[in-house]
């Protein structure tokens, strides 16, 4: 019988985040969501979840100075973090008022805007994992581990597109290879510890957030980005989060696994 892991999920009030949470606690895991600022939403996930000990944890990644608060409330809540999913992201900025416009294409924005745009989308996608790392790296290196548990696993939530690149949100592709590139780094230097640290970079996925897309006119075109002539549900995102998290994944610390359904190779 498998021992229960404490897991944090970022950005879990939706989409792949609320996915992930439901297949950690399938797995008999008791997990932690966290949102910004979709409380109701996050709480109607938490209702779902089967088993006990899970809860709802509120902040902004982009701040760092409420992380350590809210991994701290997070491992009170869990007794200790076992697993944390880098989930939360920044895809696109509110558009300017009074625009249609959407993301920062550099031919169409402007100096203020782009700069404004890098900051905010740094500061969530790649400077709020760092800083989450830390402290709960930190924290599985203080805290032992119950038996039968590793001393930690975390996983991060790439992007396709930071090889693909992103031409009307290069802030977004730029985090998202930074992020890659952050897991590898750290998983060299928590190897020694036992705690792996793996990316998955996923592509186009089928959530509430992108159902009007794919309902419209391009929805085809983007289908047809893989032979499989379909996008990736958020169920089979997270049962890749659930394995990376796994100990039989222990031999993919440091990797990123490209998830896009043949859709991009490289």
């Amino acid at each position: 019988m498998s021992v229960s892991r404490g897991v944090l999920v970022t950005g879990a009030s939706r989409g792949v985040g609320a996915a992930t949470a439901k297949a950690f606690a399938a797995a008999g895991d008791r997990v932690v969501l966290h949102c910004r600022s979709a409380v109701d939403e996050a709480r109607a996930v938490l209702a779902q979840l089967p088993g006990d000990g899970h809860s709802v944890v509120t902040g902004d990644v982009g701040d760092p100075a409420g992380i350590p608060a809210l991994v701290e409330e997070s491992a009170t809540s869990l007794g200790r973090i076992d697993v944390l999913v880098n989930n939360a992201a920044l895809y696109v900025e509110e558009p300017v008022a009074g625009s249609r416009r959407i993301g920062h294409p550099l031919a169409d924005t402007s100096y203020d805007e782009w700069v404004a745009a890098w900051r905010r989308t740094l500061a969530v996608n790649l400077e709020g994992a760092a800083h989450l790392t830390w402290c709960v790296a930190r924290q599985m290196l203080d805290v032992a581990p119950a038996d039968g548990v590793k001393r930690g696993a975390i996983v991060n939530v790439g992007s396709r597109g930071a090889y693909r690149g992103e031409p009307d949100v290069p802030a977004y592709g730029a985090a998202k290879a930074g992020l890659h590139a952050l897991g590898q780094s750290l998983a060299v230097s928590l190897a020694p510890h036992d705690i792996t640290v793996t990316s998955i970079a996923p592509g186009f996925i089928a959530t509430d957030m992108t159902e009007q897309l794919l309902a419209g006119p391009g929805g085809d075109a983007i289908r047809a980005q893989s032979p499989y002539g379909r996008v990736a549900t958020a169920e089979e995102v997270a049962d890749a989060i659930v394995w990376l998290a796994s100990p039989a994944a222990t031999w993919s610390s440091g990797a990123v696994l490209d998830f896009n359904g043949a859709s991009y190779l490289r």
